[in-house]
């Protein structure tokens, strides 16, 4: 046990009474608000390209869509994770070093880069090149900014001050996936191009912004000149701090939850656009003839017609729900032990994802969004404060940079194997191709069919309506098996969450 102790004596473990929720919003300073723009701004043009990217990868090149199988677009999203999530675990020791507002500046550069590549070159490598400009953009912005937050805040409002952050997320999250649905509808280069632009708003925040403890990182790097401290190695600091068992546990058990997070956003809309009757909600809400209303079809994101509801406006409801409401959970969390409700929050998106593979009824649907998106307003927010309270002093950012090393392995496996198992067990593409050699079709014509038209060409070639073929697809073949097995896998985490949680009271007990 006194070696444990050992390897937090610079790790406060401490849980801090926090302010009430007035209290809290009225004791955030203006530095607060200023990194909440950017990470705004930021997040509507990331979320504008993450939210269509599996839409935009199985469209066929015929409907200016990349025409690639799910098994090429998850090495795509695999690569683009490993980036996105490892390269914070030392950039965020450099945004310490360096400073945050020059990284922030970097980064910006870097990102609007990626974007122009993917318009310029609608290709895989074209897709992937700009995803790899877009993931090191993204790992070199969030330690920054999140840096600033934990500086610019105090423990006593910090549960509030995440619950905020990340209800400021959502509102770029909700926004970024309705300029890709009406965008996109014009061309998809044009998603690309309105991105890049977005994010350009940064250059204007960065002119009012402050770095909170700028003197005395600028001390402190007099003191390390003059030899007055030895800095170790960038790499050796953070190999140290990552060989904590509180860091190593931490990223093991919560992996599994990031898996399951990310299937949601990687593989969700994919399952929407081929097996859910999204058409059912419109009629609901307006009758059979849809809406005609422009400002209704752009919040609700609908198609043109106003008849149906696009993949990426049903997902909407997540990053709908956390901005209208994401405080109020803060408020009710910060009652209890921060794992105590991350693993509520496990169970709650498990759940959801039960629902998702147990129907494909477009309201059911909504209900499984609902259930994760209170999962997720459990347990993302608090990933950040957890981490940030435990970092020792001078390296905050470098352990908000850890907080990605979960999401970096269950990310990373979600992109490779998750549309994997979609592709498995859920394919449209796949099954079409399947149905069409049993109704005659020869195998030279079959395998001759572009990447993305199968179904089309299904109901071209039989002849049946689209929604009778796609009923008969659903009700032949076991979907939701892919569902219930990233839903096992997020099990796995939670039983490790419940662990973690217990014995990280055992030591603070102790």
């Amino acid at each position: 046990m006194s070696n444990s102790k050992d390897a937090y004596a610079e790790n406060d473990l401490r849980e801090v009474k926090q302010l009430g929720m007035w209290a809290s919003i009225a004791s955030l300073s203006y530095i607060f608000w200023i990194v909440g723009g950017m990470e705004l701004v930021e997040r509507i043009a990331y979320y504008g390209v993450k939210a269509s990217a599996g839409l935009y990868a199985k469209a066929p090149v015929s409907e200016g869509g990349l025409g690639i199988s799910l098994g090429d677009y998850g090495v795509i999203i695999g690569i683009w994770a490993m980036m996105q999530t490892f390269v914070p675990v030392f950039t965020g020791g450099i945004s310490d070093r360096v400073g945050y507002k020059e990284t922030i500046f970097a980064s910006t550069i870097i990102k609007i880069c990626g974007y122009l590549v993917m318009a310029f070159f609608p290709s895989f490598y074209g897709f992937l090149f700009g995803a790899i400009l877009l993931a090191a953009g993204t790992g070199i912005f969030k330690p920054g900014i999140q840096g600033t937050l934990v500086l610019s805040t105090g423990r006593q409002n910090t549960s509030m001050a995440w619950g905020i952050f990340y209800q400021v997320v959502n509102i770029g999250g909700f926004l970024g996936p309705l300029v890709a649905v009406h965008m996109r509808q014009l061309s998809w280069d044009n998603v690309f191009y309105a991105c890049a632009a977005i994010i350009s708003f940064n250059f204007l925040f960065l002119l009012a912004y402050k770095e909170p403890g700028k003197e005395a990182r600028l001390e402190r790097n007099r003191k390390i000149k003059s030899g007055e401290i030895h800095q170790v190695a960038l790499w050796r600091d953070a190999l140290h701090e990552l060989k904590k068992p509180i860091v190593i546990y931490y990223m093991l058990v919560f992996a599994g939850f990031w898996f399951l997070f990310n299937s949601l956003f990687d593989v969700l809309p994919i399952h929407i656009a081929e097996w859910v009757d999204t058409s059912v909600i419109v009629t609901s809400l307006f009758g059979p003839e849809g809406t005609s209303n422009g400002i209704l079809q752009f919040w609700l994101g609908l198609d043109n017609t106003g008849t149906k509801v696009m993949p990426e406006g049903m997902l909407n409801l997540n990053a709908g729900m956390i901005m209208t409401s994401c405080f109020l959970v803060a408020a009710l969390t910060a009652k209890y032990r921060i794992t105590t409700a991350m693993l509520a929050g496990c169970l709650l998106s498990i759940l959801a994802f039960v629902v998702i593979g147990a129907t494909n009824t477009a309201w059911m649907m909504v209900l499984a969004i609902v259930m994760f998106s209170f999962g997720e307003m459990m347990i993302s927010p608090k990933k950040n404060e957890f981490m940030g309270n435990i970092a020792p002093e001078g390296k905050k950012a470098m352990y908000l940079g850890f907080v990605m090393l979960p999401q970096g392995i269950g990310w990373t496996l979600e992109g490779f194997f998750g549309p994997k198992l979609y592709e498995m067990y859920a394919s449209k593409e796949i099954f079409s191709l399947d149905l069409l050699a049993d109704r005659g079709m020869s195998a030279s014509d079959v395998s001759a069919i572009p990447q993305g038209e199968a179904f089309t060409t299904l109901v071209a070639y039989t002849g049946e309506p689209a929604q009778e073929l796609t009923t008969l697809l659903y009700n032949t073949h076991n979907i939701g098996m892919a569902w219930y097995i990233i839903a096992a896998i997020g099990t796995i985490s939670a039983v490790g969450i419940f662990l973690y949680g217990k014995w990280l009271l055992k030591l603070q007990r102790s």
